[in-house]
């Protein structure tokens, strides 16, 4: 009997759909490896390897066995998926363009003697997984200032409406906007600097730019109403327009900072926040090469720094704060600590809390690569991010599902939302 590797609903899916990786054909009990491979938009290859043994039929379900050995052990229906890693130190998994699917190579393998070696190929599946949704239209944006992206689920809406600050470093970032547009959202995603006529770099934020971003946003036929959705440094950006500007609904702030940070923060032409000091002196390096960060951030709140601190407590909409435990960027969990109290001691409790436990400071979409380190674009070397590839792969499930609970009930819209399938 020949063996058989499958992928259940199908090799074709979304990113963010889970799978179901399936083997029959296989001797009873026989071990095998299991492996996947897959090539970023920069063009490392990441990969990863587990032992499974076959039931007594000769097949296997990664739902339901465990891996014996390899890159992770357990039961661990997509580890194959966020376990893989670049054979370099301090890479990444870049997945940007929303055009192209992430392509991954799986195959099944015998094992020798004992498990002492890797036997031939005994099947193997090329999967596609797509950024884009059937039916999800991509629009670039090129209107007054804005540069962006913009996705609209197919159907008549009205739907919720996000602005997506994914990264904060130059060029643009589709993948998280192009995936929540499949689950039923309108979602913009802007650059600051690096695309076409922008700067190359900047020393200055305006937030006129994202007020300008977020009208040509509520422009749009199937939007009623705008929320924010960000990671790391673009936290604190998310923080200001809703603090700063009106009618910001919902915002979720992703491993932030409560204070303006990297660069000062401006409006109208004037100086609104200040920049939160980083004490190069309190990078610890580690013997990786990479450094740890998490305590080269002074106090937000503390008198010296309150020119900086960003007043929170003026914004009307609702705010989700979800901090990783083992964030090595920065201290995220105790800046929750400080804008939760300061909230509730301006009576307010527009706000929800979710803390990750064992997840480090790159929360992203999931069934992505675990990113132990890579490269810091302020500090300018590589950075430890913290967390546990197992803890940190289950945060990122567990996230993306509050993302889109806590978007929809408060950017509820009139008409029933319409879910792009694939």
């Amino acid at each position: 009997m020949a063996v058989t590797l499958r992928l259940l609903p199908s090799a074709r899916c979304l990113f963010d759909d889970l799978l179901q990786v399936k083997v029959s054909g296989l001797r009873s009990r026989q071990v095998v490896a299991l492996k996947a491979s897959s090539t970023d938009d920069k063009g490392v290859e990441f990969r990863s390897s587990a032992t499974y043994r076959a039931d007594g039929l000769g097949e296997l379900d990664l739902h339901r066995d465990p891996s014996l050995s390899g890159s992770y052990v357990g039961v661990e229906p997509m580890g194959l998926l966020w376990s893989m890693k670049a054979d370099t130190l301090h890479q990444r998994f870049q997945k940007t363009n929303s055009l192209k699917p992430n392509v991954v190579r799986f195959s099944v393998h015998e094992v020798e003697g004992r498990g002492q070696g890797e036997g031939r190929t005994l099947a193997e599946l090329v999967a596609e997984r797509l950024m884009m949704a059937d039916g999800v239209q991509r629009r670039p944006v090129k209107d007054g200032n804005v540069r962006g992206v913009l996705f609209t689920p197919p159907g008549p809406g009205p739907y919720p409406a996000v602005l997506d600050l994914y990264t904060f470093g130059g060029g643009l970032s589709e993948k998280r906007a192009a995936l929540l547009a499949g689950r039923g959202f309108v979602v913009m995603t802007v650059a600051l600097y690096g695309i076409d006529d922008m700067p190359k770099n900047i020393s200055e934020i305006h937030l006129d730019y994202f007020e300008e971003a977020i009208e040509f946003l509520k422009k749009q036929d199937k939007v009623k109403r705008v929320g924010l959705t960000s990671l790391s440094k673009s936290g604190d950006l998310v923080l200001s327009i809703a603090s700063f500007l009106p009618n910001i609904d919902a915002t979720v702030w992703i491993n932030g900072c409560s204070a303006n940070t990297v660069f000062p923060l401006y409006y109208k032409k004037k100086q609104i926040l200040s920049v939160l000091p980083f004490d190069v002196s309190k990078v610890v390096s580690t013997e990786s090469g990479a450094f740890i960060t998490k305590n080269a951030i002074p106090d937000p709140a503390a008198e010296e720094n309150r020119a900086s601190l960003i007043p929170i407590q003026q914004a009307s909409g609702r705010f989700l704060f979800v901090a990783s435990e083992d964030d090595n960027n920065w201290d995220s969990p105790a800046f929750v600590d400080e804008m939760t109290q300061r909230l509730r001691h301006h009576g307010k409790d527009n706000f929800e809390v979710l803390i990750c436990r064992g997840s480090g400071h790159y929360l992203e979409p999931p069934y992505g690569p675990y990113c132990a380190s890579s490269f810091h674009g302020f500090l300018g070397k590589p950075v430890v991010w913290g967390g546990q590839a197992k803890s940190h792969a289950a945060a990122e499930v567990q996230l993306w599902k509050k993302i889109q609970e806590f978007l929809r009930a408060h950017l509820s819209c009139d008409s029933t939302q319409e879910k792009a399938k694939l």
